[in-house]
């Protein structure tokens, strides 16, 4: 296994590159799977655990895919599977994405029960409740969902969801635009990476209406075309290395992000005392000599996103006062918060909320991941922390970030990745 060492006590400076996103590059994979002919390219794809987990299924699946590391081509001209295994599905929960598209192409699917981060109930029920809107029998047998559809293509409906989940509304829409008839999905998900779905569905001839907004409206198409895509930067990457190089009392610039994706975060950072400028898909974050008590709340785009609660949590650990975290999306999203006391963090958890008492003298030693976003969270405390912090387990930081380490030592971090035995 892999760890990341860290010795902390480094002002980060200088500037670094966003990656494409996770949370979007993932639906835009599922998606090459929608009934149409040609080879789909999708450029900035980032490389990571998830990218390669969704690969190997797609060829399991049967199709054809290439990747540089960067840009992605798909031929699933030959997929004859409908069937996502265990094996493969349990690694990642965004493997449900392959749900809709492959009902949508064959009329059947047989998806494994997910898996992925290990906090809270992460139910799928909105997104069976949105294929059985649109006309398919769903069961559960032996772990597997097993959805098929009687008229072998599905039915236009009104799917409406009693909470925004972007999950779902991915799934809904890939099923959605070659279903027939009209589909309304209202409490639709807003965030960029739907945005981006919807964007790459119509170029390939996917008729979409309210594209940003809580309400869209698909109008079926028979079949698509395969087209060349460029997927859009990692906006929770983005706003972790400008943590970094708050945490520490540094001056980072990351390049290629787009500050309307980002906007709560970045007042947020403004807010801390932090001085933030943008120019030409530019951000540059300068961090304050004492940072500000800073309240935040995690809801749905465009709110604070739920995937920066842990990492706020760690910039307030150094902030001059106390600072309350609610989390409103995942209420048990706190996993990362014993590891920080471990750490010398003072922290305080009443169900959904957590009292950051600041500023606290964080001491390296060895902690644990235990999802994507508390070890981030974990690696920003060990780059300020006084000593040496290891942080075990980081295959869950490889899911979701592109090549961190080498990012956080372009900006002077002194960390490393090591091998390691956990048992025996």
């Amino acid at each position: 296994m892999d760890k990341l060492v860290i010795d902390g006590g480094t002002r980060l400076n200088g500037t670094v590159s966003a990656s494409g996103s996770k949370n979007s590059a993932l639906p835009l994979i599922a998606a090459s799977l929608l009934p149409g002919e040609g080879t789909t390219t999708l450029n900035r794809i980032p490389d990571l655990k998830d990218t390669r987990t969704f690969l190997r299924l797609l060829d399991e699946l049967g199709a054809d895919a290439a990747y540089d590391g960067e840009k992605l081509t798909i031929s699933s001209r030959c997929i004859r599977c409908i069937r996502a295994p265990y094996e493969l599905v349990k690694k990642m929960r965004a493997s449900i994405y392959v749900l809709g598209p492959l009902l949508a192409r064959f009329g059947r699917a047989e998806v494994s029960l997910p898996g992925g981060c290990a906090f809270g109930p992460r139910p799928i029920d909105l997104h069976l409740m949105a294929m059985e809107k649109l006309g398919a029998e769903i069961s559960i047998q032996n772990g597997y969902i097993e959805a098929k559809t009687q008229q072998g293509r599905l039915q236009g409906a009104r799917i409406e969801f009693p909470i925004s989940s972007v999950g779902a509304t991915g799934n809904a829409l890939m099923a959605a635009v070659t279903a027939q008839g009209h589909t309304t999905i209202t409490n639709a998900a807003a965030e960029p990476e739907i945005v981006a779905l919807c964007d790459f569905l119509a170029a390939m001839g996917a008729r979409i209406e309210g594209t940003g907004t809580s309400t869209l409206e698909i109008d079926g198409v028979a079949t698509l075309s395969a087209v060349e895509f460029t997927n859009i930067f990692d906006r929770i990457e983005a706003a972790t290395l400008l943590a970094a190089g708050a945490i520490t009392g540094g001056s980072v610039t990351v390049t290629g992000a787009d500050e309307h994706h980002m906007q709560t975060v970045l007042r947020k950072f403004r807010q801390a005392g932090c001085s933030v400028t943008v120019s030409n898909q530019n951000i540059t974050l300068e961090s304050p000599d004492v940072l500000e008590p800073t309240d935040v709340i995690a809801n749905p785009y465009p709110l604070f996103p739920t995937d920066m609660q842990a990492q706020w949590i760690a910039l307030m650990t150094q902030a001059n006062g106390i600072s309350q975290i609610v989390d409103k999306v995942y209420h048990e999203r706190f996993n990362h918060i014993p590891e920080l006391v471990r750490l010398g963090a003072r922290i305080e958890i009443d169900g959904n909320e957590a009292m950051v008492y600041g500023p606290q003298t964080l001491t390296g030693t060895t902690v644990m991941s235990t999802d994507l976003r508390a070890s981030a969270c974990l690696v920003l405390a060990g780059l300020v922390a006084r000593g040496t912090t290891e942080v075990l387990r980081v295959y869950h930081l490889d899911r979701g970030y592109e090549k961190i380490e080498e990012k956080l030592r372009a900006l002077g971090a002194s960390i490393t990745r090591e091998q390691y035995q956990e048992f025996g």
